[in-house]
């Protein structure tokens, strides 16, 4: 009998969400700001990545982060060892951030000072991929260790995605993973995605990501220049 309601209730916060994702998308586009978000299930190494590109990018680019979790600020001090910009974002109960909690957590920051934000999003597959954080990028990151059969699990979370990083890839022998299944598992539920293959432990595939992202970033900046 509560099930309309519930979906109301449910259609009116996500409305709310996406005004905010585009106030915060004109901000992000009015400063020249490229904006990446990552989402993936707990332990996909998506921080110690986040660690390694912010680290390799900030020498030539004005990078930043903003990371969600549940609780502990574990995640900001690890990223802070990159010597960029972080800002941890404590959700509470909630299983995702809100656009909401980018805009709050981005006071005191001047975006004309940056040209990458990351935003890392809490390690969950399903509740992130509801709510757009105003982001021009989002990544849908899964590990080897996690199995081939994630994209056909939570479809949702890779439709919703940009791109797809195959984490863990030093690993991949070690654990059996097999590849092959899990790029055509990932091209099933979304035809011609995009799939970087990486190891923040050897840095394989790092270079070549990090080179994608000054590609992006380079075009957002002709594109408004134009």
């Amino acid at each position: 009998m509560t099930m309309p309601r519930l979906v109301e209730v449910r259609k009116n916060v996500l409305k709310a969400n996406d005004l905010v994702a585009r106030d915060l998308r004109e901000r992000f586009r009015a400063a020249g700001v490229f904006v990446v978000s990552l989402v993936s299930s707990p332990g996909s190494g998506k921080t110690a990545f986040l660690e390694k590109i912010l680290t390799v990018l900030r020498p030539q680019c004005r990078v930043a982060a903003l990371v969600g979790d549940l609780a502990t600020e574990n995640d900001a001090l690890r990223l802070a060892r990159s010597q960029a910009p972080v800002k941890q974002i404590i959700t509470g109960t909630l299983c995702h951030l809100e656009a909401a909690m980018v805009q709050n957590a981005l006071a005191g920051w001047d975006l004309n000072q940056l040209d990458l934000l990351f935003v890392e999003n809490v390690g969950n597959l399903v509740c992130p991929s509801s709510y757009d954080l105003g982001e021009n990028l989002r990544l849908v990151l899964m590990s080897v260790t996690e199995g081939e059969d994630k994209p056909l699990k939570y479809p949702t979370i890779f439709n919703s995605a940009d791109v797809a990083i195959l984490t863990k890839v030093d690993l991949a022998q070690v654990v059996e993973f097999n590849e092959e299944a899990a790029l055509a598992n990932i091209q099933a539920v979304r035809p011609a995605m995009q799939v970087f293959k990486v190891s923040a432990r050897n840095d394989q595939g790092v270079s070549e990501f990090a080179d994608y992202l000054r590609s992006r970033l380079a075009t957002l900046r002709a594109t408004a220049i134009a």
